[in-house]
């Protein structure tokens, strides 16, 4: 089987890649990334000899460039997304471009193709936000309720999927993940942030008042459920994808990662909340366990053991992502709230 990966750079993207490749030494994979600012070609430097693996550079906004990566693959898994809440509340045009537009022309050339399966990667934020304390947690039948720009455009994109099966019969099918972390996570997100602003003795920034609540997944967790989906998923089905944690806050994850890393709560910065943050995401993934047998197996701690023993072992890999741009936004993003 020959699988074309979009956003095959990043952080989920680049970790399926080569778990993939891991667990099926007999397919091929071609990696199709425009290695905008979160892409690193790095996360991938053990395969790239890879006669099995093939990189092209390109915009999924651009058809021409699609259709080439496209032609001969079987499967379609379509990671490539601008991704961070924080960025598409400062410029919301490039999510809705390359999450909807993007998404809509790979739709065309996997229709145009015939491609047997095309799957979608999209999050739990497209439901909204549920209540603190409450014991809800979000479904495949929960009603789409999207706050942030970033989370409106993935529920475009969604609706979009959905719709090329619904009208041209596209063998579609969707997963919708919690808050991800893990290996290769590009910094700005809350686990890297703070792993890697504890090895270099900086602050950790926290939204105030910290007690907003994620469903956090390994991302190799996730990885696992979308092979279970693309190897035993109903075509045009859609499955939520959760981790193993209870709730809890953000600041109580923050303070589990200072007390691993042996640092001191002082360590901790409140800063301005973001705008219309969701308070509380929880995931019930009763489906993809009953129908194809899948579970999370990595616990918070141990995930968090794995994801701090990472970033300590590849200091060269993040110092080099934090240089340069990332640092015009952090400074944007927290020191001048």
């Amino acid at each position: 089987m020959k699988l074309l990966v979009t956003g095959g750079a990043g952080f989920i993207g680049a970790n399926f890649i080569l778990y993939w490749m891991g667990k099926h030494p007999d397919d091929a994979v071609v990696n199709l990334d425009a290695l905008t600012y979160a892409g690193n070609l790095g996360n991938l430097a053990s395969i790239e000899l890879d006669t099995r693996y093939q990189f092209i550079k390109g915009d999924i906004c651009n058809p021409a460039i699609v259709e080439q990566a496209m032609a001969g693959c079987d499967v379609v898994v379509h990671f490539a997304a601008e991704s961070h809440v924080d960025r598409s509340i400062m410029d919301p045009s490039a999510f809705v471009r390359t999450n909807v537009l993007g998404t809509q022309v790979l739709l065309d050339v996997a229709k145009k193709l015939g491609v047997k399966r095309f799957h979608h990667i999209s999050t739990d934020e497209v439901f909204g936000s549920l209540e603190l304390g409450s014991t809800a947690k979000f479904n495949e039948e929960s009603a789409y309720n999207p706050h942030s720009p970033y989370s409106a455009s993935k529920a475009g994109s969604d609706h979009v999927v959905r719709a090329y099966h619904d009208t041209y019969g596209l063998p579609i099918t969707i997963t919708n993940c919690s808050n991800n972390y893990g290996p290769y996570q590009f910094p700005e997100k809350l686990f890297g942030l703070a792993i890697t602003n504890i090895l270099e003795s900086k602050k950790v920034p926290v939204y105030t008042p910290g007690n907003q609540v994620r469903d956090w997944l390994f991302v190799e967790d996730h990885c696992s459920a979308i092979e279970a989906v693309l190897l035993k998923g109903r075509v045009g089905e859609t499955y939520c994808v959760g981790g193993l944690t209870q709730d809890i806050s953000n600041m109580e994850v923050v303070k589990m990662i200072l007390k691993l890393m042996g640092a001191g709560e002082d360590t901790i910065e409140l800063v301005k909340d973001r705008q219309g943050h969701d308070v509380r995401y929880a995931i019930d993934w009763t489906k993809i366990h009953t129908e194809l047998g899948w579970s999370p197996s990595v616990t918070l701690e141990e995930g968090l053991k794995k994801t701090i023993a990472w970033y300590t072992e590849h200091k060269d890999w993040w110092t080099n992502v934090k240089a340069g741009t990332y640092q015009e936004y952090y400074a944007k993003q927290y020191k001048q709230r």
